[in-house]
């Protein structure tokens, strides 16, 4: 399957199932390899009906470094940490924190 069916394939899933926010997560990072404005646009769509979704963070704030949307980005950490700390899963907990360390050191940010 090519890249243009699944995402032809997944836009149908965004279709026949609104409230599920894994086909929107699964339509950004699709167009992560061909199309950053509408992955960022997907992210954006993610975090505003369904900021809950957990999985979006990570990638919506990594995505949003990688452009240099500093700020955004910074806020979606922030934001995501705090998720995770609500919902308790130290998993996800972890692999934020360790991004966000990351993205202050590349920044040269101060937290």
């Amino acid at each position: 399957m090519n890249n243009l069916s699944r995402i032809e394939l997944l836009q149908q899933f965004a279709k026949d199932e609104p409230d599920n926010p894994f086909n929107l997560y699964a339509l950004a990072l699709e167009y992560q390899n061909s199309d950053l404005k509408k992955a960022v646009s997907y992210f954006d769509e993610l975090l505003d009906k369904h900021p809950a979704y957990l999985p979006t963070y990570f990638h919506a704030a990594a995505l949003n470094a990688e452009i240099e949307e500093i700020e955004k980005a910074l806020s979606i950490y922030k934001s995501g940490i705090e998720l995770a700390k609500t919902k308790n899963d130290q998993h996800a907990l972890k692999e934020l924190k360790n991004a966000f360390q990351n993205f202050l050191f590349e920044n040269d940010l101060d937290e």
